[in-house]
This record gives C-alpha cells, structure tokens and sequence, in this order.
C-alpha cells in the first residue's frame, strides 16, 4: 500500500510536473499568440490602410485617367480641326499657286509676244530712221547746191546791180550835163 502510494504520489508529482510544464507552454504560447494577434492586427491594419490607399490611388487613377483621355480627346479634336483647317488652306493655297503658275505663263508668252513686236517694232523704227537719214543727207546736200547757187547768183545780182549803179550814176550824170546843156541853150536867145 506504501509502495502504491508512494508511486502514485510519484505519478502526482509527475503529473503535477507535467501540467505545470504544460501550464507554462500554454503561457508561452498563449503570450506567443498575443504577440502574433498583435502582429495579425497590425498586419490588418496596415493592409486596411493599404487598401484605402490603393482604392484612392485607383480612384485618383482612373479621374487622371479619365481627365488625360478627355484632354487627349479634345487635343485629337482640335488636332482634327486644325488639321482640317490646314487641309483647307493647303488647298486655296494649291490653287492659287496653280493661278499664279498660269499668270505667270500668261505673262511669259505675253512677255515673248511683246519682245517680239518690239524687235519688229525696233528694226521698223531702224529702217525709218535709216532712210529718213538718208533722206536727211540728200535734201541736206540738194540744200547745199541750192545754197551755192544761190550764192552763185547773189554774187551775180551783186555784180549785175552794181553795174545797174554805175550805168544809173552815169546816166544821172549825162542827165545833169543835159539839164545844164538845156538851161544854157534855154537862156541863148537864138535857141528861142
């Protein structure tokens, strides 16, 4: 009866041993598992917090993403329009170059239909000049035989009236001698 009490006390201690080892593996874990519900809600707090950011962060994403896709359209519609402008313009300039290039065509044949008549016009004008130069020096000549001619005779008139003079002065002079001859026989009595 000893010996069973003593094993069964034995058994006790033992188990008392046991448990409290138990008892403080259970304390260990259970301050273990505090740490890690701790750490658990921390961890969830943090990943909540995350969440929030990331929802924000999304949220912000897709207004940024919806604002840079409406500037984005409204850049590609006024691109659109300029480019139609453009377009536009392009072609009234096309045009207008095609107008000038045609004026300006225009011009150059009128330009080589002009130089030609004016050539014409200039060999015309060459010819006239030519023969009114010749024309020119021949009454210029027939007008200097005429000169000399002329001279010719006025030396001749010159010549012919200063003989008229002598022949008048020597006539005047007979006259005079006639008068006085008359007047004399005039006062003779036998003359009347």
């Amino acid at each position: 009866g000893v010996f069973m009490y003593n094993h069964l006390q034995q058994k006790v201690r033992n188990a008392e041993a046991l448990a409290q080892k138990y008892k403080q593996q259970q304390e260990a874990l259970s301050a273990q598992l505090q740490v890690v519900y701790e750490h658990r809600s921390r961890l969830e707090r943090s990943l909540q917090k995350e969440r929030g950011e990331h929802k924000k962060t999304k949220e912000d994403f897709l207004v940024y993403k919806l604002e840079a896709q409406e500037a984005l359209n409204k850049e590609k519609q006024d691109s659109m329009n300029r480019y139609g402008a453009l377009s536009s313009q392009h072609k009234i300039l096309k045009n207008q170059h095609e107008d000038v290039k045609k004026q300006l065509l225009d011009l150059q044949l009128q330009h080589n239909s002009l130089k030609l008549e004016h050539r014409k016009t200039l060999e015309t004008h060459s010819q006239k000049y030519a023969q009114l130069q010749q024309e020119k020096d021949s009454e210029v000549s027939n007008l200097q035989d005429t000169v000399f001619k002329l001279r010719e005779e006025s030396k001749l008139l010159r010549k012919a009236h200063q003989e008229v003079h002598s022949q008048l002065l020597s006539a005047q002079a007979q006259m005079e001698e006639f008068r006085q001859l008359k007047e004399a026989l005039q006062k003779m009595p036998s003359f009347k």
